[in-house]
């Protein structure tokens, strides 16, 4: 089992820690259970959706990154699929703070990177903030998503974020987790062509700059992340984070990363390079190549 888990699996009912066990013996432990293991996790421990998800909190915050604020939040994204997966806020030192990430924007990344079509539900242990849910507002569910906080009934975004403005004010049709592909051309390495790959499921709707970003590891590993913009333009995501936020959750530490690749467009109207070059030698890693989209 990875460290991170230790204190916050203890603290799990006995019934739990017995069903996610042989998962998290896993040093890797991807930070999600897919649909079926959901179900089996289920039956075991007696809990339902919701339930289980409030239980897995305290392992998601287990994967915060918190050099700054000390202050872990944690959230649990549950996927149409039935699958769960973990989200925590990241943060980095010596970079410009606009590059953090939130727990919410986290847990909703990593589903989009994992392939879901689309959210139902996300629980959070503490409410999100109007960042968060600006963010939130880009995905397909709109303002129909639940939100689940500790010691509140169920709301929807639509609660949260009243008199809404988003993709849909400004006549925008396909959404975070719907299927894009801006159908740039590979190339034939391999780290490059994930970058490009994650490029073409970006979501740029307003700058009309797709880019992806692609991590190796030490061992072999690669991660990747697709741009996500916002109507509001300051909650998208960039691409490196992410894809830092993949490789975090799957248990990788910002030393393991041994070289990256960031896939745009030449002449794009949102640059990413200086932000990801600044944001990779802060962790550690030098080794950068940029690939030019046409």
């Amino acid at each position: 089992m990875h460290s991170r888990f230790e204190s916050a699996f203890a603290q799990l009912p006995a019934a739990l820690q017995e069903s996610l066990a042989p998962w998290l013996a896993d040093a890797h432990f991807p930070a999600m259970l897919s649909a079926s293991q959901v179900e089996e996790v289920k039956r075991h421990s007696g809990l339902d959706d919701e339930a289980l998800a409030f239980a897995l909190l305290p392992l998601a915050a287990a994967c915060a990154q918190t050099d700054i604020s000390h202050f872990n939040v944690g959230a649990v994204a549950r996927g149409l699929s039935g699958a769960l997966y973990f989200g925590a806020n990241m943060e980095f030192t010596g970079v410009a703070m606009q590059q953090t990430v939130h727990a919410e924007q986290s847990a909703i990344t990593h589903a989009w990177m994992r392939g879901e079509s689309g959210l139902c539900a996300i629980t959070v242990n503490y409410t999100p903030c109007g960042h968060c849910r600006q963010f939130m507002n880009e995905l397909n569910s709109g303002l129909t998503l639940r939100i689940n906080l500790p010691g509140r009934a169920p709301s929807k975004l639509g609660d949260y974020l009243p008199d809404a403005f988003g993709p849909r004010d400004l006549d925008i049709k396909t959404l975070i987790f719907d299927a894009e592909d801006h159908a740039f051309a590979l190339k034939g390495e391999a780290l490059g062509d994930a970058a490009i790959k994650a490029a073409n499921r970006s979501h740029a709707p307003y700058s009309q700059s797709p880019s992806g970003v692609a991590l190796q590891t030490h061992d072999g590993q690669i991660f990747t992340g697709s741009y996500a913009e916002n109507a509001a333009f300051n909650p998208s995501l960039p691409p490196l984070q992410a894809a830092l936020n993949l490789l975090s959750l799957n248990g990788y530490s910002w030393r393991d990363i041994q070289r990256a690749s960031l896939a745009e467009k030449a002449q794009a109207n949102i640059v990413q390079w200086d932000a990801t070059v600044a944001t990779l030698r802060a962790i550690g890693c030098d080794a950068v190549e940029r690939i030019e989209l046409a």
